[in-house]
């Protein structure tokens, strides 16, 4: 808030708060000052004020007779603490006066919260003592008085009456932090999308008309590819880490041979083309040999199944406890430029939002995120592969199903927002969102049909029918369970405007890697397993899929889960 001073002309006459009286430095104080004395006798005698204040109402009490005489005439306002009311008052206090004006003249200036009978009292008081001062001031201006007593000593009233003005209660309050500039340090790149400026200072410009991509016609025809009727994507892009967990879990160490033979496994699959599209990688696969030397990618070519990368790098902490936002743009470009040359065709790249009582997500974690997705789409597009934009809602917590289709919602809505900021051409990418579920620790489960209308209803809100499909994740569901959701939407919604399909990991891998145990003699079993799943999951991308389910195994469900 500015000062008083402040909001005043430097030609301006001063005024007194409350009694708005001129102060005019050219007055003549000194010959006013010699002839109130003489008048001060015939003033009448005002009793004391009741007080104004009560240690509960925050208003200042001046208590005692009378202000004595001071040294000058000349009014001014000055703050007065007190003792006994912490804040801080203002006194109008006049000068030259003699003792027999006993009265207390002062106000308040700010909020009064007083009773209303000693507000009266005060109010009344002050009044009368200001009104018999400008007329006495009056009296002696217009009496003409020439005699100026020269040895009386003077204060000459100031240019400007110095006061004080007392800050508006939200004038304390902390300025909230600037979240959006937080949001866009956190992203640590700008180029495509350009952050408005929210103080309004000035506008933001419309990004220009942004070339498409040299592969846009390749772009369009993986893509389509990608959802073909009845199949999906197998997703094996676990980090090494989390593949060794998988693999502990059957007592096979996490070492580079027995990862191999994991993977080479799934890739030998006889048919798995007749509902595997395309499988996305992990790094070290896709430059991994089977153990005859063959490129794992030229095997997959060889069975129609189209190679996939996952080009992001891990999450790291920001914003509110516990969110996270995607690592992985710094150098994305020339990476993808050289996985192309691998033989990849397409990228996946997972933003991941959790919902939890305290907030969480908050809007700068979802506008973060969504931009990165946006950026990293962007840049794989004019490196030749397809973006797979990946904005999971975790399904942990205890909130409802009716809470994870808002959350999720708002998450898409914000990411086609980003995405159409980059021009990103919309026929050449695939949506991998999370399906809506109950959060796990809701104690409700909800039927294959409410997830389908829930999940559909939501993307009909938000996605641009110009999408060539939707990959839905299972997100830790159990592998029968994401089946039968998936066959719900396409029951339900024959007639969506994308494909609706499955880009599964646990949901594809767990009743296999139980079924092989790290034994060569179990290859061919798990191999029909693995068939067995693809098809019904392919079924399911028709709303086809009837009758028991092959899995053997319950609930994949992992807290926080990490690729």
């Amino acid at each position: 808030m500015q000062s008083h001073e402040q909001n005043r002309s430097a030609h301006d006459i001063p005024t007194l708060p409350h009694s708005r009286l001129p102060i005019d430095p050219q007055f003549p104080f000194a010959a006013l000052s010699s002839n109130v004395v003489s008048l001060s006798n015939s003033l009448p005698v005002f009793p004391p004020a009741p007080p104004l204040c009560f240690p509960s109402r925050r208003t200042q009490v001046i208590r005692g007779s009378t202000e004595k005489i001071v040294k000058s005439i000349g009014p001014f306002v000055s703050p007065t603490p007190s003792a006994r009311c912490p804040r801080r008052r203002y006194l109008l206090r006049t000068s030259q006066l003699e003792s027999s004006l006993e009265a207390n003249m002062y106000q308040t200036i700010g909020e009064d919260r007083s009773d209303k009978k000693y507000a009266s009292w005060g109010l009344a008081s002050s009044m009368i003592a200001n009104v018999a001062l400008v007329g006495a001031i009056c009296f002696v201006a217009s009496s003409g008085a020439a005699d100026v007593q020269t040895g009386v000593s003077i204060r000459s009233a100031p240019v400007v009456a110095p006061m004080r003005m007392m800050p508006t209660r939200n004038a304390f309050r902390m300025q909230p932090r600037n979240l959006r500039a937080n949001a866009e340090a956190s992203l640590e790149l700008k180029g495509y999308i350009p952050y408005p400026d929210t103080t309004g200072k000035e506008l933001t410009k419309l990004p220009p008309i942004q070339e498409k991509s040299p592969y846009s016609d390749e772009l369009k025809a993986t893509a389509a590819a990608i959802v073909a009727d009845g199949k999906g994507i197998l997703a094996c892009d676990e980090s090494t880490k989390t593949i060794g967990k998988r693999l502990e879990q059957i007592g096979v160490p996490n070492e580079e041979t027995y990862r191999r033979q994991w993977r080479e496994l799934l890739f030998r699959t006889p048919k798995m083309n007749e509902a595997i599209s395309s499988a996305i990688l992990y790094e070290e696969t896709l430059a991994q040999n089977a153990a005859d030397g063959t490129p794992f990618v030229d095997i997959m070519k060889a069975n129609n199944v189209i190679p996939g990368i996952k080009v992001d790098t891990g999450v790291r902490a920001t914003f509110m406890d516990g969110e996270t936002i995607t690592d992985g743009l710094d150098g994305l470009a020339e990476r993808a430029a050289g996985y192309y040359k691998q033989g990849a065709r397409f990228a996946k790249w997972r933003g991941v939002l959790r919902i939890d009582p305290n907030g969480a997500p908050s809007m700068e974690a979802i506008e973060a995120n969504a931009r990165s997705l946006a950026h990293y789409g962007k840049i794989c597009q004019m490196n030749g592969l397809v973006p797979i934009i990946e904005p999971e809602v975790l399904m942990d917590g205890p909130h409802t199903i009716e809470t994870q289709a808002w959350v999720t919602e708002k998450v898409q809505a914000a990411t086609m927002k980003a995405l159409s900021d980059v021009n990103i051409e919309w026929e050449g990418m695939l949506l991998k969102p999370n399906m809506i579920l109950p959060g796990t620790d809701s104690g409700t489960t909800a039927t294959p049909e409410e997830v389908a209308k829930f999940t559909v209803e939501g993307l009909k809100r938000t996605l641009p029918a110009a999408v060539p499909g939707i990959t839905f994740l299972s997100g830790g569901q159990s592998e029968e369970e994401a089946t039968r959701n998936l066959n719900a939407m396409n029951k339900l919604y024959p007639n969506a405007p994308w494909k609706l399909s499955f880009s599964f990991g646990r949901a594809l891998q767990a009743s296999v890697l139980k079924a092989w145990d790290g034994k060569d003699e179990n290859v061919g079993a798990a191999q029909n397993l693995f068939y067995a799943l693809a098809k019904a999951n392919g079924d399911a991308a028709l709303g086809k899929f009837e009758g028991a389910h092959p899995a053997t195994t319950g609930s994949l469900y992992e807290k926080n889960y990490v690729y």
